[in-house]
């Protein structure tokens, strides 16, 4: 989840308001490794990527816990890791945490409805009141000037929910009493339409807002009989084996190993944010590991998910404004759920990022597929700046693709 616009997810700007006593001081710069991110003659190599994640880890102010893979084509995993399974423990990170993807599941979602697409059940020029007719309107929203790639896009101009003052307040104002809220994604698009748009599509504009792949979920559910979590498991998650992969609906709990996730409430007191029900939706719902990600981004930009056709469409971008500029000097563009970044030493790699509530993910995938990283992180104390994590994950993952292997 995030703030439309502006770069930072809402759920941490909730927070940030919310828990202002915890608000970060200095940040140690970000340390990049010894090299320029071109591959060397070693390669980049474990120690390497310790390096790069411990720019990470100082980025997020030195008190969050990290974890990095690499997976390459024929060879063995790069793996790295700082920091405990959670404030009091004294178990290291666990080398393959469950975490909530949370924006993350956005790819897996756009896969689903590019694949209905590709068996003739929609059509991206689809509008939204072609399918859902009625659900988008008010307050000068128009669901028949919106079509599906819009949507995919985040070219809808449609409010973000997420920033609604009411949903912010029952996030982070209200945390105990609502960690279990299990609004129906009906219910949350109805309180997006409460809000104007903050532009009408075709006008070459971008806004990232959660409201378009609750409602992208719903036109696929009306156009195959099946909700967003079941195509998802049917078509991606038990086609690639992914065993750690899993979508818990409104369930709080995580099943296998993962990290405590807290920060200090406004009187000192850790405030324990590991379960809850927020992130229960299409935006946001699935929850895996390195491995898996890793595994489901190369088998994307392998051809294993989509035909070619579709997977083109995916990757035809739109500019964006809510990121740093990669090392690369240039910035990347937004797909269809996915964004497209240039690396250092030619070529792109894929991502999309997923911050959630003390939790952020960061997985990403060389353009030929042979190669792709994940780094996850979740806080003990205070929520992350954003824009110095960002900037050293996209230095870690610049060295990590680049190389030749």
């Amino acid at each position: 989840m995030r703030v439309a616009g502006t770069g930072r997810r809402a759920v941490t700007v909730a927070w940030a308001v919310a828990l202002a006593a915890t608000a970060l001081g200095a940040v140690p710069a970000v340390a990049h490794a010894g090299h320029d991110g071109k591959a060397g003659p070693r390669g980049y190599t474990a120690a390497d990527l310790q390096r790069d994640l411990a720019a990470v880890r100082a980025a997020g102010g030195g008190d969050v816990n990290v974890v990095a893979r690499v997976d390459r084509a024929g060879q063995a995993p790069l793996r790295a890791r700082f920091g405990t399974a959670g404030l009091g423990s004294r178990q290291p990170v666990p080398w393959a945490p469950e975490f909530r993807t949370a924006s993350s599941t956005k790819t897996f979602t756009a896969v689903v409805v590019l694949q209905l697409v590709a068996e003739g059940r929609l059509s991206l020029d689809d509008t939204v009141d072609h399918w859902l007719p009625g659900v988008v309107a008010g307050n000068g929203n128009d669901g028949s000037l919106i079509t599906v790639r819009n949507l995919l896009q985040q070219t809808s101009g449609l409010f973000d929910y997420v920033t609604d003052p009411a949903v912010q307040e029952r996030m982070s104002g209200h945390f105990a009493e609502n960690r279990y809220d299990d609004t129906p994604p009906e219910q949350l698009v109805a309180i997006a339409m409460t809000h104007p748009p903050l532009f009408r599509p075709g006008q070459g504009r971008w806004a990232y807002s959660n409201t378009n792949y609750l409602l992208a979920a719903m036109i696929a559910q009306k156009a195959s009989g099946q909700d967003w979590a079941q195509l998802v498991e049917h078509r991606i998650i038990a086609p690639l084996g992914l065993r750690h992969t899993y979508i818990p609906g409104a369930d709080p709990f995580l099943i296998g190993p993962h990290e405590r996730v807290t920060v200090d409430g406004p009187d000192g007191t850790p405030v324990d944010l590991t379960e809850q029900s927020f992130q229960h939706t299409a935006d946001s719902g699935v929850v895996s590991t390195p491995a898996d990600l890793d595994t489901f981004f190369r088998a994307l930009a392998g051809g294993r998910l989509l035909p070619a056709a579709q997977w083109a469409e995916m990757r035809q971008t739109v500019p964006y404004d809510d990121l740093p500029v990669p090392p690369a000097g240039r910035q990347g563009g937004y797909g269809l759920g996915l964004r497209v970044l240039p690396l250092t030493c030619g070529g792109t790699y894929d991502m999309h990022e997923g911050d959630g509530i003390g939790v952020y993910g960061r997985p990403a995938v060389r353009a030929d597929g042979r190669r792709a990283v994940t780094v996850a992180i979740t806080t003990t104390t205070a929520l992350v700046d954003q824009t110095r994590v960002n900037e050293a994950v996209e230095a870690l993952t610049d060295h990590a693709l680049c190389d030749r292997g």
